[in-house]
């Protein structure tokens, strides 16, 4: 049985939800998500607070309350703060930089990799060798981070690529004569 669905979701004064069937709107400071609520869950509003509930004692319907209790929560996170996450560029001529809503990254590939930004997501250069994704969906910033990360993983002999902020990377031992 799911105990995260348990605990209901808190709702900060400058977050507004409405709830019309299955259909949940959360509006917030930066930007507003919307989010279609399975069968198998119920969701009850009273005053600041969201409860979520299964409609069936069954393993798959607790599951999914847990897992809606989850994204709820982060959507009124996201709405009200944003998520960001950083990556960090390593190897010699590595270089990361916005032109308009591309993001043109040099990786040591004979051309540079342009990515598109997608709807919802902003992307910072603080310096060539960081980037910065920020948005309100978590599922999205996650996504759009490890598709960079995707061009050009992190090597485990000399460590170089596109890496997480603070990630730790094992290093291998080079091959001895």
């Amino acid at each position: 049985m799911s105990r995260i669905a348990n605990q209901p979701v808190g709702i900060p004064k400058e977050v507004e939800v409405t709830l019309s069937g299955q259909e949940l709107n959360v509006k917030g400071s930066k930007g507003q998500l919307n989010l279609a609520i399975h069968e198998l869950v119920e969701i009850s509003q009273e005053e600041d607070v969201l409860k979520i509930s299964a409609t069936q004692p069954s393993k798959k319907s607790n599951a999914l309350a847990g897992t809606f209790r989850s994204i709820i929560d982060n959507m009124v996170v996201g709405v009200n703060k944003g998520f960001e996450k950083e990556l960090e560029l390593q190897g010699v001529g590595y270089r990361a930089q916005m032109q308009g809503s591309k993001l043109n990254l040099t990786l040591g590939f004979s051309h540079q990799v342009e990515y598109l930004i997608p709807e919802g997501i902003e992307i910072l250069t603080p310096s060539q060798t960081q980037i910065v994704v920020k948005g309100i969906d978590k599922q999205l910033v996650g996504q759009v981070a490890a598709e960079i990360r995707a061009f050009r993983p992190p090597e485990p002999y000399k460590g170089k690529g596109v890496r997480y902020a603070n990630e730790y990377v094992k290093r291998k031992e080079a091959k001895k004569k």
